[in-house]
Parts: C-alpha cells; structure tokens; sequence
C-alpha cells in the first residue's frame, strides 16, 4: 500500500490519539480527592477479575440455580475475553500506557503501572463481559453489574494507567466476546442435558 493511500488512516489515528490524550488530560486535571481513594482501591480489587469472581460468589449464593448459571457463564466469558486480549490483543498493540506525571495525574490516585501495552484495557473488557454474560441467563442482575463495569473502566482512566480510548475498546471487545462465549456456554448445557434425558 503506497503512503499515499495510508495517509488517511494515519490522520485518523492521530486524531483519535489528540482526542484521546485531551479527554485523558481532561480527568487528569479534575480534582476529586473524595472519589481519589476509592477508585484507587477499585481499581486495584479488578486486579485479575477479582471484583468479577466476588460478584459470580454473590450470584451463586443468592440466586439458586439461576444464580449458579448466571456465574458460570459469566465466569466463562472473563476467561475467553481475558485470553483473548492480554494473550492475543496487547501482543499485537504497540500503544504506550500514559506517562502520568507528564499529564499532572495526581500521585493520590497512582496504582502500580502495568507493564502490559495500554490497548485495549484488559480489566474493562473483563468487566463488561462478565455482566453481559450475566445478563443472558439473570437480566435482573445486570445492571447493577453494568454499573460496576463502568466504574471499574473509569478507574482506569482516573488512575492514570489507561486512555478513555483504551477502555471503549476494551468494553467493546467484552461485550462481543461475551456474545459468542454465552451463546457457546448455552449450547453445551443443552447438548449436555440431552444426553442425560437419553
């Protein structure tokens, strides 16, 4: 492909990338000390989809069958889009994680940086995908879990380690991922009970 015709889409990153560092830049320069600590703290609790499995315990101890249903798929779903984007995604992702003190992130916030490439955020895209698959088998239970989801994706941007970019991505990725993982998970079960009723 000739540098002519990549010149748009390399104008269309970099703007993308402008966006991006404006947006990051522009949570980076709101002072919130009340919400500092605790975003801190969430955003350290989704450290490898703990927040997720706390939720999926929650699920199996409040919801019966449902319930153990709704964790399994969801649980399901983490492990696909976790895979998937940290064994495959960041390999491929040349992205630099934000340089915090160059951006005035305020230290109060900072978590321990990842060494990982900051495309795409790992801990959002895990975090939508558990609620999503949550939601194919317990509707009921996920906005609460969409909710969570959301915050852990802004902790990120708000603890200085990932773009707002980096966690739409990620969100994006969960959400299809968890779309095919349900649907597969759905398809097992059922294969599975009608061995049994044979």
């Amino acid at each position: 492909m000739s540098t002519t015709a990549t010149e748009p889409l390399t104008g269309l990153l970099r703007s993308a990338h402008e966006l991006d560092v404006h947006l990051f830049r522009r949570v980076a320069g709101t002072s919130t000390p009340v919400l500092d600590a605790p975003l801190r703290r969430l955003s350290t609790a989704a450290n490898y989809s703990r927040v997720s499995m706390a939720a999926a315990a929650a699920l199996v101890l409040v919801g019966g069958p449902r319930g153990r249903r709704a964790a399994a798929t969801g649980l399901a779903c983490v492990a696909v889009t976790s895979a998937t984007t940290n064994l495959a995604l960041k390999l491929f992702s040349r992205r630099p994680r934000p340089e915090r003190e160059l951006h005035g992130v305020l230290e109060a916030r900072n978590v321990p940086m990842p060494t990982s490439t900051s495309f795409p955020s790992g801990h959002a895209a895990a975090a939508v995908a558990f609620a999503e698959g949550v939601r194919h088998e317990w509707p009921a239970a996920a906005p609460l879990l969409y909710a969570v989801s959301g915050l852990v994706g802004y902790s990120r941007v708000h603890t200085g380690v990932h773009y707002p970019g980096d966690v739409l991505a990620g969100s994006a990725i969960g959400f299809g991922l968890a779309q095919v993982t349900s649907q597969a998970t759905y398809r097992l079960r059922l294969r599975t009970a009608t061995r049994r009723t044979r």
